[in-house]
């Protein structure tokens, strides 16, 4: 008999990421718009992006265009995020160095804050952001002014950043140039920290939150962190080897293929031991463990199942992945 739990059950609202689960570069990804609108019907959606480098109505715009009834207010950013940290920070209407483009310079003017871009105006913080047009001069400009030992809030620290034509530096490692130059570290606005969920969970008034990434190391650890329910989806950046690999704080609370996927019943994970040997089974998919040897039993009828079975299995054994002899065939993506 199935089991009739999904995703979502108990959820009241779902906050999902964009790139990488709703669309890459221009393009939306399959099944992406027809599941959350289908999730649209019963449950508040919303959106999180640490792409600081556009407006919540330029995001809202291109959700839209793609079909989903998004508007300004149903996309928190990483921006917005950050200028809640700054009010803490700094007095009001302070000068403000920025690093980054609109998305950023308008959440800080809006709330009444001055945006500079010179050291030399004697700004009371730096705020940075992903601009694709974000250069040597910039960056250095922020390093002038934080060697005065004033804030500094980084929108988020991704490393890379998903685009059409592939795999991109991200704000991580503008941040990490200005990290080198003056031998401290922002307070972190985006995910994997805090700031960002808290202000989405309260915007929409959530009682039980699921967040759906594509990434470990910030939408999972963040969305974990911050006592969500985490979503994976195999849709862009992380796969089967990330999973496999994932420590404890990047492991999510469910493995999905694709969005269609979260109003339907979740396979249940089976375990037994067989005398010296741990068996992992999801459906169709079987997973062994012998000691340091994890090996392929059956790979089942769908390449989720076996990804579902043989991350259950390694994180069992509580050893690092480097640690393990592992079946090749777990480490293929899809």
């Amino acid at each position: 008999m199935p089991d009739a739990r999904t995703p979502l059950d108990g959820v009241d609202t779902v906050l999902a990421d964009l790139d990488g689960v709703v669309y890459r570069g221009r393009h939306a990804i399959d099944h992406a718009v027809e599941s959350l609108t289908d999730v649209a019907r019963t449950r508040r959606v919303g959106y999180i992006t640490n792409n600081a480098s556009r407006t919540a109505e330029t995001v809202a715009g291109q959700l839209a265009g793609y079909g989903l009834e998004a508007a300004a207010d149903d996309v928190v950013t990483s921006p917005q995020a950050a200028v809640r940290l700054l009010v803490d920070a700094v007095p009001a209407g302070s000068t403000v160095l920025v690093v980054g483009g609109e998305g950023l310079t308008s959440v800080l003017e809006a709330e009444g804050f001055v945006v500079t871009r010179s050291a030399d105006d004697a700004p009371a913080a730096v705020v940075q952001g992903f601009s694709p047009d974000v250069g040597w001069a910039q960056l250095a400009e922020a390093s002038f002014a934080l060697h005065t030992g004033i804030p500094w809030i980084a929108t988020n620290t991704d490393w890379t950043i998903p685009q059409e034509r592939g795999v991109a530096p991200g704000n991580g490692t503008l941040v990490s140039a200005v990290h080198t130059a003056v031998g401290r570290l922002p307070v972190t606005a985006g995910k994997p920290e805090t700031p960002i969920f808290t202000a989405a969970v309260e915007r929409f008034g959530a009682t039980k939150a699921a967040f759906i990434g594509d990434r470990l190391d910030t939408d999972i650890v963040g969305a974990n962190a911050a006592g969500l329910v985490s979503i994976l989806v195999l849709t862009g950046i992380d796969g089967a080897k990330q999973v496999l690999a994932a420590d404890a704080k990047s492991r999510p609370d469910f493995i999905v293929g694709d969005l269609r996927e979260l109003d339907q019943p979740y396979p249940e994970t089976v375990e037994h031991d067989e005398e010296d040997v741990h068996v992992v089974t999801v459906r169709e998919a079987s997973v062994a463990v012998r000691g340091h040897v994890v090996r392929v039993l059956s790979d089942g009828n769908d390449p989720v199942d076996l990804l579902r079975a043989g991350a259950k299995a390694v994180w069992g054994t509580n050893k690092a992945i480097y640690g393990l002899d592992v079946d090749p065939k777990l480490h293929a993506d899809g």
